[in-house]
């Protein structure tokens, strides 16, 4: 499939580039998508939570009432957890949430989100462009330009590029990756996707293996 490129200033270059049907034009597979979301955000998690048990109160061990005769449940300490100031009966404890994800499922959701992006007009490619210099109000302009200052937007570099990178990060609506750190969650995100010219061989490159 064809799509024109446009320029920082939202107009026609009057040129096209070819985008591959495996990519960008594939029935979406909502499963793998949700899988590769779900790892991102596990993987998120520092999974660092916990609560004392009743062995790590500090507390009396003593037997607070006789075992019989009171009417009420046996208590063997005043640590136990039915008790104020007690340990927490199967509290959290420190765990790692990550999971495993095969590549091709990875990969599988990333064409998945790309084509769906592509069939509902929110993916846009843009001529590769730079500023002279780190420069917030410029970044502010392209967004006005392509008409995404109100939108949620994901620009995909061909490379490192520390002037539009730093320009974007005080906008907190877009952000800036580059073609290798292209993943599921960040395209699903994104109300728009601009992808910039140099970084579409990187993309099919990383998706094709």
């Amino acid at each position: 499939m064809k799509i024109s490129v446009i320029d920082i200033k939202g107009k026609e270059t009057g040129r096209q580039v070819e985008l591959s049907d495996s990519i960008f034009g594939i029935e979406p597979n909502d499963h793998a998508i949700y899988l590769d979301v779900k790892q991102y955000l596990a993987n998120q998690r520092q999974g660092t939570h916990k609560a004392k048990q009743r062995a790590e109160i500090t507390g009396s061990t003593r037997k607070i009432k006789k075992q019989k005769g009171t009417g009420t449940a046996r208590a063997g300490s005043i640590k136990s957890g039915v008790f104020r100031g007690g340990g927490r009966m199967f509290g959290p404890v420190p765990r790692d949430y990550s999971f495993k994800l095969n590549k091709g499922q990875k990969r599988l959701a990333r064409k998945s989100v790309l084509s769906q992006k592509m069939a509902e007009g929110n993916l846009h490619v843009v001529e590769d462009f730079n500023f002279e210099a780190p420069k917030t109000k410029n970044f502010i302009d392209v967004l006005k330009s392509l008409g995404l200052d109100n939108k949620k937007s994901l620009f995909v570099l061909g490379g490192s590029n520390n002037n539009v990178y730093l320009s974007s990060r005080n906008f907190k609506g877009a952000d800036v990756v580059t073609n290798s750190e292209l993943n599921t969650y960040k395209i699903l995100h994104a109300n728009s996707v601009v992808v910039l010219e140099g970084s579409l061989e990187g993309i099919e490159e990383n998706l094709s293996k």
